[in-house]
């Protein structure tokens, strides 16, 4: 219906208008946004025209600013401009020269602003306006603004307190199509208001929304005799002046006509009396709070085919509440019977829709009614669709052979039920709705084993949809024996997690169905056969399950492959499952694949095969997974024909093993195909790239790598022996050092010094110590004497009756080896420090022997060394210098290593 459209359009316009001021608004801007010759200039607080814009834009949006008026001058720099919206500012008046400076303007918008006085002359130069939108403001109109204004088409004046519908008093708008004075103050349409569109036979649509009409003059709408849609929402008539208003209605071309929200309590039989010889063929009710219908409201309206009574509180329908719609398709009866805390349940009597023999579609969406009966929908035989979903009717908890009988002479084709409460589905239920296409039974409490004999009867039925159960739902075998035409199937979040561990296939008999949904049903365990049968299946959903067992390699009986029956699968939805890995198999044979979705799964190491035999894919979805690396042998086959991946949120690994193959197709493939690469593709190894996007990843580091593979090779196996070795020595070098000793002791013995040299000494050293070591000598150097080593303490060795200082002379000159037992004590006895010494110093001088040996107790700085007696690391050899050991497992090293310290020959080294 042209009526129908020219509404739709105008509310499209108006909804479109609001949602893009919204949406602008909630994004802050700081300039013009200039795009395919559209200049965005919105919300930017500006008082005047941007000077600086492209030449050529078409389009200007400068709302929501400061602008106090719009001088043409502003404006001479963009002569081609066709759309100008200038409305949320504060503007007070039309510059007469602005449509001069822009001769090709179609559409201007000046709402909500101050404009007050309207001249003919401020729009003498508009004459290719199409459409002028001059809402909320404060119009006064002089003379004849609108005319000269010979191709506008869409006018708007509402909310600005108009006196009068008169625009003017001589014949203008020829073209006009659309007229609101919605929200204006006059109360009275007089003969001679619209006389000035006398000539418009183009207007269809007139909103005369929230107009408080109180009279209105016999002939008002004859100069607009080709109306088509009335639009008076809002409009508090009164039931006396809407019957006015539909006698004034029977000399025009009416069709559509909305009264909704005009407190319309109570329909009398008179009410529309005056539309009986019009073409009325929608009427909308809605929003009235109608609670009374009388009997023949209707009879007036032979030709309507569309009535909305949404939304009211209607409480009794009869058999003759409708009588006289004989033309009527389509009833829209949403949230229209309802029960209050006030008021009791609606009743709908037997026969009720009889009088309705054309009818086509009835909506009772969201209704409460009593009961329904065997003849509660009898005479509906050109029903094709009854919607009750979201009703609370006792009746259909428990769905019987009965509940629809009324509709066995209906060629029903859908039938929605979804969220009516249903407990229970009883054998036979539809089984007269023999040619049903659709069966809607979402959302509801069913709790049953479906055996199959629940959809008897339905042998045309092409879709079941059962999703959203709120109680669990089993299946058998036979469950859908008697849908074999079945081709969409959904049993989303409705099943138990053991519906499908069955065999044989629940689905076997569905070789036409194309569409199965069974996500969300916390599945573990289902059988390799289950698709077993369903040749024609195109989409398989399984998301939100527990399948990751039966893809494990370590699964007793090894992986399941329940995908092998579905050759001919084109879109397959694995979300949310736990998949750890994808055995090579579990894929193959799936050439058909356009679309594959895994994600929110554990996928980390794909196998180099597990893709190969996805030829035809378009759409693949890996994001939140745990993958790192993307290879050539696993995705360079899928990769190949996509028109979306979606892969991001992984811990990209980005080195040039993992990524380098990756980015180098990103480079080469148009990045539209994946959205977001460059935000949500982030690197997380190595600390280099970490949280960077993949694509910063440089492609050229990993130029020339080949040549230096073999350097990589051996350089690496050299660290890492380099690694090994650095921390054996570190934690186990002293074991080696002492099994060495022992090793080359057995085969060389103890000593390198000639027997000769060895007979010349009574000792093999002698002891230097500070008095309060004594007793580690004692413990720890006098157990080693044996026959071939012995020490000489002064103490113990010294000969009775000889002064100290010539004893202590003597037994050094009878020793090979003079040990200092190295501590913070021995540094501060004067008597060692003063005579034993330096006495020992010069018999090394002298004998130009290596003859000293240190044992260090303590961590003894160089320098104090040096300064108390005269000595230095450095003079000695290392194997001479020896550390007593902290850990007690060390010890038999340091007495191997002491042993062949005292050992060593005291010639000078060369």
């Amino acid at each position: 219906m042209r009526a129908t459209g020219s509404l739709h359009l105008t509310w499209a316009l108006i909804v479109c208008y609001i949602m893009t001021g919204h949406c602008v608004a909630s994004q802050k801007k700081t300039s013009c946004h200039v795009h395919n010759g559209r200049a965005d200039c919105s919300h930017l607080s500006l008082s005047g025209v941007p000077p600086d814009l492209p030449r050529n834009i078409t389009s200007l949006d400068i709302s929501h600013n400061r602008l106090a008026g719009i001088p043409p001058a502003s404006l001479k720099p963009y002569p081609d401009l066709i759309w100008l919206d200038v409305s949320f500012n504060s503007i007070s008046g039309v510059d007469a020269g602005l449509c001069k400076t822009l001769p090709l303007l179609q559409m201007l918008n000046m709402a909500h602003n101050e404009l007050h006085l309207l001249k003919k002359e401020d729009l003498n130069q508009c004459s290719n306006l199409i459409q002028l939108n001059m809402a909320s403001n404060r119009l006064k109109l002089q003379g004849e603004p609108f005319s000269e204004l010979q191709n506008l088409k869409y006018l708007d004046v509402s909310s600005n307190k108009l006196l009068s519908a008169k625009l003017g008093s001589q014949l203008q708008l020829p073209n006009l199509v659309n007229l609101s004075l919605a929200f204006n103050d006059f109360t009275t349409l007089k003969k001679d208001d619209f006389f000035f569109l006398n000539h418009s036979s183009f207007l269809q649509v007139l909103v005369l929304s929230s107009v408080s009409l109180k009279t209105l003059e016999p002939g008002c709408f004859k100069p607009i005799s080709g109306l088509r849609s009335l639009i008076v929402d809002g409009s508090n008539m009164g039931t006396l002046v809407i019957s006015k208003l539909c006698s004034e209605l029977s000399a025009t071309s009416i069709e559509y006509l909305s009264l909704r929200k005009m407190k319309l309590v109570t329909l009398t039989n008179t009410t529309f009396t005056g539309l009986q010889k019009t073409s009325l063929t929608f009427l909308d009710l809605s929003h009235n709070g109608l609670g009374k219908i009388e009997e023949g409201s209707f009879q007036w309206l032979s030709r309507l085919q569309t009535l909305v009574l949404a939304d009211n509180n209607i409480k009794h329908l009869t058999n003759v509440t409708f009588q006289g719609l004989r033309s009527l398709k389509k009833l829209q009866l949403t949230r229209a019977l309802v029960k209050s805390h006030t008021s009791a349940t609606p009743i709908i009597d037997d026969f009720s829709f009889q009088p309705l023999g054309a009818l086509e579609s009835l909506i009772l969406q969201n209704t409460a009614v009593r009961d329904i009966t065997e003849h509660t929908f009898t005479g509906l035989t050109s029903l094709s669709e009854l919607d009750m979903s979201w009703s609370s009717y006792i009746s259909l908890k428990n769905i019987t052979d009965k509940t629809f009988a009324s509709l066995a002479g209906s060629p029903l084709t859908k039938l929605n039920l979804a969220g009516t409460a249903i407990l229970q589905i009883n054998p036979g239920s539809f089984s007269v709705l023999r040619n049903l296409t659709k069966l809607l039974l979402d959302n509801n409490y069913i709790k049953q084993t479906l055996t199959g004999k629940e959809f008897e009867g339905l042998s045309q039925v092409q879709e079941i949809h059962m999703a959203n159960n709120h109680q669990t739902v089993n299946l058998s075998t036979t469950s859908f024996d008697y849908v074999p035409n079945l081709r969409v199937l959904t049993l989303g979040k409705s099943l138990r997690a053991t519906a499908l561990n069955l065999d044989p296939s629940p689905f076997r008999s569905l070789s036409q169905l194309t569409v199965l949904d069974l996500s969300n049903n916390n599945i573990a365990n289902i059988r390799e056969n289950i698709l077993e049968g369903l040749v024609n299946l195109k989409v398989l959903k399984l998301e939100h399950n527990n399948l990751a067992r039966l893809w494990k390699s370590a699964n007793l009986g090894g992986p399941v492959l329940f995908l092998k029956e579905a050759r001919n699968l084109m879109n397959l939805h694995l979300d949310s499952n736990g998949f750890d890995e994808i055995p090579v198999e579990a894929l193959r044979g799936l050439s058909n694949l356009t679309e594959l979705s895994l994600s929110e799964n554990l996928l980390n190491s794909l196998k180099p095969s597990v893709f190969n035999d996805l030829k035809s894919l378009q759409i693949l979805r890996l994001e939140k997974n745990l993958i790192t690396t993307v290879r050539p042998e696993v995705f360079k086959t899928p990769l190949s024909n996509l028109s979306l991946l979606v892969m991001d949120k992984n811990p990209f690994d980005c080195t040039c093993e993992s990524i380098l193959w990756f980015v180098t197709w990103l480079n080469n493939t148009n990045m539209t195909s994946v959205p977001d690469v460059r935000d949500h593709y982030r690197c997380n190894t190595p600390l280099t790239y970490f949280n960077r996007s993949i694509v910063d990843f440089d492609p050229l580091s990993c130029k020339d790598m080949t040549p230096f593979q073999a350097l990589y090779i051996l350089s690496s196996t050299a660290v890492l022996m380099l690694l090994v070795t650095a921390l054996l020595v570190r934690f186990h070098g002293w074991r080696i050092q002492f099994y060495w000793t022992i090793l080359i002791n057995r085969t060389l013995g103890f000593s390198d010094a000639s027997v000769e040299e060895g007979r010349q000494f009574n000792y093999d050293a002698y002891v230097i110590h500070a008095e309060e070591d004594t007793s580690w000598v004692e413990r720890r150097l006098l157990p080693l004497e044996n026959d071939k080593c012995k020490f000489c303490l002064q103490d113990r060795d010294s000969v009775p009756g000889t002064m100290k200082l010539e004893s202590i002379v003597d037994n050094m000159r009878n020793s090979r080896k003079i040990l200092f037992v190295i501590t913070e004590r021995l540094l501060k006895d004067s008597w060692c420090r003063r005579f034993k010494a330096h006495h020992a110093l010069h018999q090394v001088i002298e004998a130009s022997r290596d003859s000293v040996v240190l044992v260090f107790l303590q961590d003894v700085h160089d320098y104090k060394l040096s300064h108390s007696l005269f000595l230095r690391r450095g003079m000695l050899r290392p194997c001479c210098i020896l550390d007593w050991p902290v850990h007690r497992e060390r010890v038999p090293a340091f007495h191997q290593k002491l042993l062949i310290a005292l050992g060593m020959t005291n010639r000078l080294q060369d």
